[in-house]
């Protein structure tokens, strides 16, 4: 950052790895976006008996679930968040799963698919 004299001010920041990554996504126009994390697929109502998880979601569905506040900051709301920005500008499909379920996931078998409708 500078300052009103012209000279270099050190900030404090953030960057976002899953925000970045739905960036790169767009930049490079990548059709897919997979982000890995540690659960297999993403769940509403986590932790709760009720918990259920989502195999294949459209961005309506996904955004009201993350108004109704089913994502934690600092956890799956950035990861969501990305989704559904890589989603609005263009992508097609965002696939999140672990690192282990990948492989399924690029198949269809697991994980959690979000995609435009």
């Amino acid at each position: 950052m500078r300052t009103e004299a012209g000279d270099y001010q050190r900030v404090d920041a953030v960057i976002d790895k899953d925000l970045s990554t739905a960036l790169l996504a767009r930049e490079i126009h990548a059709d897919i976006l997979v982000i890995t994390t540690g659960v297999e697929k993403v769940c509403i109502h986590f932790g709760k008996p009720q918990q259920q998880a989502l195999d294949r979601v459209d961005i309506a569905t996904m955004t009201r679930y993350m108004q109704e506040g089913h994502f934690p900051p600092g956890s799956m709301l950035p990861k969501i968040i990305a989704s559904l920005t890589f989603l609005e500008q263009g992508g097609k499909e965002v696939i999140i799963t672990t690192p282990e379920c990948l492989p399924a996931a690029l198949r269809g078998e697991t994980g959690t698919h979000i995609i435009k409708t």
